[in-house]
């Protein structure tokens, strides 16, 4: 069997790793300044965005792929290409992209036949649309796993839905924002109220850094640390113990809103990257999507893993 994996634009994983799997991508458009920017995760791109177009992205509006052009997507590319497709999409509780993929299967599988046909390929054609109840490096971790059964021959896409099922309720993605003035803003034109006017000037005034988690479709501070180069001190401190203590799967995903040589500077980056070495841990690093960068601003870290439940340690 065929298999293969489609993503939206905002799973922050690197290029080449896309390109070497033969990943798609749903991309995201996002409409700032009278020109539209789509987010099809291209690294010269997404740095051009951050350098020259950041400054106003709070004010952004975001367009993702409708049920009809992830019909057409899907349609027009893979129905041919493989047999069975993993639509793996960031949370539904932040976006509508895995309610608009949703719609859209059900006229994919309807009308996927005579596509197939006339390509000469026999056989039926099915997918699953997933929700991996996480953002940005979150997304990644599941997708990584993705990849990883198919290149070991999981051929049973009900096997490979259930342990994804199992890894998506335990993976922990986290983001350390560097511009809380630009997160308020940002959450303010979404309608969310979580970060509000106060403790945003707060937060400035005294270098707060609220650590935030996404965690099963739900995101929210679980820390708030003082300086950024201190906050993600601690951050790469805390993978290391999760590295130590065992992941559910070798994989820790970082991406960071900027040059990444800028992540590799910060203190603690050297001592993480040793240690996954160690454990034998994979580390995914990607510059943050321009949809990412747009929502939480410039210069932001977030990283992510997979674990047993536990609580923060810091």
């Amino acid at each position: 069997m065929r298999i293969g994996l489609v993503v939206d634009s905002a799973c922050d994983l690197p290029r080449d790793y896309i390109e070497q799997h033969r990943i798609g991508i749903l991309p995201i458009t996002i409409h700032l300044e009278g020109r539209d920017f789509v987010d099809r995760r291209e690294p010269e791109a997404t740095l051009d965005f951050y350098r020259n177009h950041m400054s106003a992205a709070a004010d952004a509006g975001t367009s993702a792929f409708s049920p009809e052009q992830i019909k057409e997507f899907f349609l027009n590319d893979l129905v041919t290409q493989y047999d069975f497709v993993v639509c793996l999409t960031i949370a539904s509780s932040r976006s509508p992209i895995y309610e608009n993929a949703v719609k859209a299967s059900f006229a994919i599988l309807s009308e996927y036949k005579p596509v197939r046909s006339a390509a000469g390929v026999a056989g039926p054609f099915s997918l699953r649309v997933i929700d991996s109840q996480n953002l940005f490096a979150g997304q990644a971790i599941t997708a990584v796993e993705t990849v990883r059964m198919i290149q070991d021959g999981v051929g049973n896409p009900n096997k490979i839905r259930e342990r994804l099922d199992q890894l998506i309720q335990n993976t922990y993605g986290y983001m350390i924002p560097r511009d809380l003035n630009h997160l308020r803003k940002r959450a303010q034109k979404r309608g969310d109220r979580s970060i509000g006017l106060v403790g945003a000037m707060l937060g400035t005034a005294l270098d707060i850094k609220p650590l935030l988690r996404a965690y099963r479709n739900e995101t929210g501070p679980v820390a708030k640390l003082r300086h950024f180069d201190d906050a993600a001190q601690k951050a790469f401190g805390y993978i290391e113990k999760r590295v130590t203590a065992g992941l559910m799967t070798p994989t820790v995903s970082l991406c960071y809103g900027g040059d990444l040589a800028d992540m590799r500077k910060l203190p603690g980056y050297d001592e993480l990257i040793r240690t996954c070495r160690r454990k034998n841990v994979e580390v995914f690093e990607s510059i943050m999507s321009i949809t990412g960068g747009a929502n939480v601003g410039e210069g932001a870290l977030a990283f992510a893993f997979a674990a047993e439940p536990h609580e923060v340690e810091l």
